[in-house]
């Protein structure tokens, strides 16, 4: 019998949709509405000039912690946690911190301290409150130079003003972030080896040459620390299970490729399922769509797009921008017989 698992039993890693659906465009807008609702991160990161960045063209070796600091040669790269937080009482919270490097031109070292730099940084910072149904969403933009933002091997750190992860990349490092009222502070363990996601780290977007990104990920980080919100005048003690993706390419999608569904889920049994779901434009799931399967004591599984589905039960229209988005899923891998209800804990 398959196993079925519903997000309120704990099976849902993503607290968040931010923490699940990156990039997700279930239903396009126009192409007007996307310019008058881009903002200038949007409007930065929208070109397709790749010409003198690396290329994720075949497999490598990982090396650490030289692969968790920056890698200034690809063009695109960023630093994804997120999380299931709860205090004494079981009052649960999600989380995300996300730090994005993007070069606007090739280089290949950064001069941290130097005005001058080719290097952009951005980051996003959402808290979930999911008794009370309040999300906390905020983003921030900043030149990588003089130290206003950037990252670093050794020691480990990425940093955007005072938001910031530092500390060691294989076993406990904290994270800081603050903006209007929220104040999130982390201390994350590793508990399991760094997972490389794709062919040996190598991810496959697209039959583009170089359409793949280089694609690692720490899929269980227990996590410790402190969160105020706003209008609340006590700090809380929380605790829970973070998870980490790390990618870095020269990389875009195809002109075939309309967005994507992604996954990351923390099971019962101390395993862990990743997966994202290109879609196309013309309808249906792209051939390159693909997963990992993590099983107790940290053995991958690759999963290709024909070892499980993805099928939405419910929709979600955003009263802001009219788009409407999937809000349910059944996900299924039979191999692992696996197959999960998922529900969104908040809309």
């Amino acid at each position: 019998m398959p196993k079925l698992l519903n997000a309120f039993q704990g099976a849902f890693f993503g607290l968040i949709l931010l923490a699940m659906l990156r990039g997700i465009t279930a239903c396009q807008p126009s192409s007007q509405q996307q310019m008058e609702r881009s903002s200038p991160i949007e409007a930065l990161t929208s070109t397709a000039d790749t010409a003198g960045f690396a290329r994720a063209l075949e497999p490598r070796v990982f090396h650490f912690p030289e692969d968790a600091g920056p890698h200034p040669e690809f063009q695109t790269e960023w630093w994804y946690y997120t999380g299931h937080l709860h205090n004494a009482a079981g009052r649960r919270f999600g989380y995300q911190l996300t730090f994005f490097r993007r070069g606007l031109a090739p280089k290949t070292v950064l001069h941290l301290k130097d005005w001058p730099t080719e290097q952009m940084y951005f980051a996003h910072f959402t808290v979930s409150d999911i008794e009370n149904q309040r999300f906390y969403p905020f983003e921030r933009w900043q030149r990588g130079s003089i130290e206003l933002a950037g990252a670093q091997a050794e020691p480990f750190a990425v940093w955007l003003d005072h938001w910031r992860v530092a500390g060691d990349p294989e076993g406990e490092v904290t994270l800081e972030a603050s903006a209007a009222g929220v104040d999130l502070n982390l201390r994350l363990q590793s508990l399991k080896p760094a997972v490389l996601q794709g062919e040996q780290g190598l991810s496959q977007k697209s039959a583009g040459v170089g359409n793949a990104s280089y694609y690692y990920s720490r899929t269980r980080l227990a996590s410790e620390g402190t969160l105020r919100l706003p209008d609340e005048s006590q700090e809380l003690s929380v605790r829970g299970t973070s998870w980490l993706d790390r990618e870095w390419s020269t990389s875009v999608l195809s002109q075939k490729q309309a967005g994507w569904d992604w996954f990351s889920l923390h099971l019962p049994g101390n395993q862990e399922l990743m997966l994202y779901q290109l879609r196309l434009k013309s309808g249906g799931v792209d051939s390159f769509s693909s997963g990992t399967f993590v099983n107790a004591e940290g053995k991958s599984t690759h999963l290709k797009v024909d070892d499980f589905s993805i099928e939405p039960t419910a929709n979600w229209r955003s009263p802001e921008t009219g788009i409407t988005y999937p809000s349910g899923w059944v996900v299924k891998v039979p191999a692992q017989q696996l197959e999960l209800h998922i529900e969104p804990l908040m809309k």
